[in-house]
């Protein structure tokens, strides 16, 4: 059931088994509230006026956002990000499938031209093996770096995570998004001490943040810049 209310907020109503009420805002789903199946359509409505201001700036904040992902069907011409900067995606046909990078442009070799389907895919997968040498450098690097503060993680893997930009876990093993290879290498800069900060300080307390301050400063600019950034 898809509703609009009287401040112009459309939202869906999804029934279930649950016991409260929720709200939640999406880039893609915009806005649904999952009720109790006996919740009458006064209680959620009053729900939703209760909460306009908070469901407001969260859409405003989706329309501000970029999309970085490339899952869609790619066509000829369109852009992609590429450490921070736009790069022009140009299908080639080909006897076998590839993908290079040629200046500011990435070619896409394909069999087919019209399986352009695949080529979505195949530059998530592109994305992920070039981070793999890159990721591995910069976190050498920056453990080199900060030397001093005795970082030592158990593992360094490199995933495409779609739901967070990084983790680590309470056996020390941090994980970083390859997702982060489209963006400036401050943000895969500030995401890797991010989680090396939890190697000392397994939560996001004031001892944490003291931690982070210190091995880089500037993280709450970096922080709120880097969320505009939507998969």
């Amino acid at each position: 059931m898809t509703i609009i209310n009287n401040q112009g907020i459309e939202y869906k109503i999804i029934y279930s088994r649950r016991r409260s009420i929720g709200i939640s805002v999406g880039p893609d789903s915009g806005v649904t509230v999952h009720a109790p199946v006996r919740t009458s359509i006064k209680t959620i409505e009053n729900l939703v006026a209760s909460k306009s201001d908070w469901i407001k700036k969260h859409l405003e904040n989706y329309k501000a956002s970029v999309r970085i992902n490339n899952n869609e069907v790619i066509a000829d011409g369109a852009t992609s990000l590429l450490q921070g900067k736009e790069h022009r995606i140009k299908i080639i046909e080909s006897n076998k499938y590839f993908i290079k990078l040629n200046g500011d442009t990435i070619e896409i070799g394909l069999r087919n031209i019209d399986e352009k389907e695949i080529a979505g895919p195949m530059l998530e997968k592109w994305y992920r093996v070039i981070a793999e040498g890159i990721f591995r450098r910069k976190f050498d690097e920056i453990l080199l770096k900060y030397k001093d503060y005795n970082f030592k993680p158990s593992e360094f893997t490199i995933r495409a995570l779609k739901r967070r930009w990084g983790s680590c876990t309470s056996k020390g093993k941090i994980t970083i998004s390859s997702e982060l290879l489209k963006l400036d290498e401050v943000y895969l800069e500030y995401v890797i001490l991010h989680e090396l900060c939890h190697l000392k300080h397994h939560n996001h307390g004031k001892e944490f943040y003291k931690l982070l301050s210190e091995v880089f400063p500037n993280w709450k600019l970096t922080r709120s810049e880097l969320k505009k950034y939507i998969r």
